[in-house]
């Protein structure tokens, strides 16, 4: 049993999953009186580009990360996420350069504890960095050497096999380059001298960053196994469901080592659609839960959702919601995966708990993620199994889901028809025109006036209008608000005067 937000409009719709959607009671009708979602088109994967690259800077404290940041950025941009706090310590913006775009990420904003040892959260930041990342840049201090917490920071990124870039910072003057060579000692990747006090070398590094990004041609291949992530509490029924993956008649299986000790993959078909379930283990809930999901997170779940295209959160239907389900759940959100919330070992309780009454629960537990889809299902037996994979490969297809830019555009004009931003600096805020830029996720650049002119209330009312009237109705979006300034002005301005 699914029950589906909003989209009232696909209870009528031949879906390759018959779904049966349950009518909530009245306290759910403010979710049914939504607009309409609109119709979920074919999706041409031939014609699908791979997300946007991450560039992730990582260093010590106080080497100039954040300064590093800035000045690559050269403006700030607003970023919505859909899940709020999730990302604080660390800060993102979307880069273009040369037509190639992509995400710099930010981890500074972390304090010092012992001046002899790396925090935790220096630590839990670095993994993370290194988990998402495509291209790392490890920045130094040309003004002080080499410090041990640089090479503590080396010894982590040992066995990465993404590309480094060693910046050394604060190289004012060209008599500080021989300094700079002090660095090639940590034998870690291509050095690059440069000062953003003295705005030096930007260009030589933006170079060498472009030059290792993942090849802009690479698409999604349809052939490839839809991987889907299957996360929650200890005795929730995980490992229980994969087993009845691997046991059913009508599936083709191989279990395969899985890229760390502690997961296996499972490789499974489905009426010719190809799965692999990434099976994590659970946690357990201890007195000090941040650092049961720290572990989990750093070297367990920063793996296995990563690779996810879709991410199966499970609770226990006897059980409520605790603080590591949230965790959890905002772990998974900051990654922005599609997530279904399954509610296992249905079979036990439904003739005692209404469904209403565990969607209503979810609902409120989890607000930001109330386009996520609900699953009713009882894994032992596998019913509803093959009704949550359909979807799951349903929202697959949503976050490949590319829109051209006149539709797009067109649906962000009727949104501000319907709903003008509110009055900033006694002017009305204007969004020029809005593109897509990447899927997986659907990540949209809007250029405005002024970012700080749309404010959070305004930003989510637009992403529950996009997944109103786009192809992305149960699937996280990026939102990036950009000023634009007076060169783009010029470059539209001239795209306009050619037509």
């Amino acid at each position: 049993m699914f029950v589906l937000p909003w989209h009232s409009e696909l209870a009528g719709q031949s879906l390759p999953c018959q779904f049966r959607v349950e009518q909530l009671s009245q306290t759910l009708t403010a979710w049914e009186t939504r607009p309409n979602a609109a119709r979920i088109p074919h999706i041409d994967l031939s014609v699908l580009k791979m997300p946007v690259p991450q560039v992730a800077i990582v260093g010590r404290p106080n080497v100039g990360k954040s300064s590093l940041f800035n000045w690559l950025a050269r403006r700030r941009l607003a970023i919505v996420d859909d899940y709020e706090g999730v990302t604080r310590d660390r800060m993102t913006t979307l880069i273009e350069t040369d037509d190639r775009y992509f995400e710099l990420v930010d981890t500074g904003g972390m304090g010092v504890e012992d001046a002899d040892d790396l925090t935790a959260d220096v630590k839990r930041q670095i993994e993370l960095a290194i988990a998402s990342a495509d291209v790392i840049v490890l920045v130094v201090d040309v003004q002080t050497g080499v410090m041990p917490l640089d090479t503590e920071v080396v010894e982590r990124l040992r066995g990465v096999e993404r590309p480094v870039i060693l910046v050394a910072n604060k190289t004012d003057q060209d008599h500080q380059e021989i300094h700079a060579e002090e660095f090639r000692t940590l034998g870690r990747g291509m050095l690059i001298p440069v000062s953003t006090l003295q705005n030096r070398g930007r260009d030589d590094l933006m170079e060498v960053i472009v030059d290792r990004l993942p090849p802009e041609d690479e698409t999604i291949r349809p052939e490839s196994a839809m991987k889907l992530t299957i996360v929650g509490r200890r005795n929730v029924g995980k490992s229980t469901f994969v087993n009845t993956l691997a046991e059913s008649d009508r599936m083709i299986v191989s279990e395969v080592a899985g890229t760390t000790r502690d997961s296996v993959d499972v490789n499974f078909e489905i009426d010719g659609q190809t799965f692999t379930a990434i099976d994590t283990p659970g946690l357990r809930k201890r007195k000090s839960v941040r650092t049961d999901l720290e572990w989990y997170s750093s070297h367990r779940a920063a793996r296995s959702v990563r690779r996810a295209d879709v991410v199966l959160m499970f609770f226990d239907a006897s059980e409520k919601t605790s603080k590591v389900d949230k965790q959890l759940v905002g772990y998974v959100i900051e990654h922005h995966k599609p997530v279904i919330f399954v509610v296992n070992k249905w079979d036990l309780y439904a003739g005692q708990v209404p469904t209403e009454k565990w969607v209503r629960y979810l609902r409120h537990q989890f607000t930001t993620l109330s386009y996520a889809p609900i699953a009713f299902i009882t894994g032992q037996s596998g019913k509803n199994v093959k009704t949550l994979l359909n979807h799951a490969a349903m929202l697959h297809k949503q976050a490949q889901s590319r829109v051209s830019t006149g539709e797009l555009n067109r649906v962000v004009r009727a949104a501000m028809d319907v709903h003008p931003p509110a009055l900033y600096q006694n002017r009305r805020p204007k969004i020029f025109y809005a593109t897509q830029v990447s899927t997986e996720p659907p990540t949209i650049v809007l250029m405005c006036t002024d970012p700080n002119a749309f404010t959070h209330d305004y930003q989510r009312y637009l992403l529950g209008w996009f997944r109103d009237h786009l192809p992305f109705g149960e699937v996280p979006i990026k939102l990036y608000f950009q000023k634009r300034t007076r060169a783009e002005e010029a470059k539209q301005k001239g795209r306009s005067q050619s037509r």
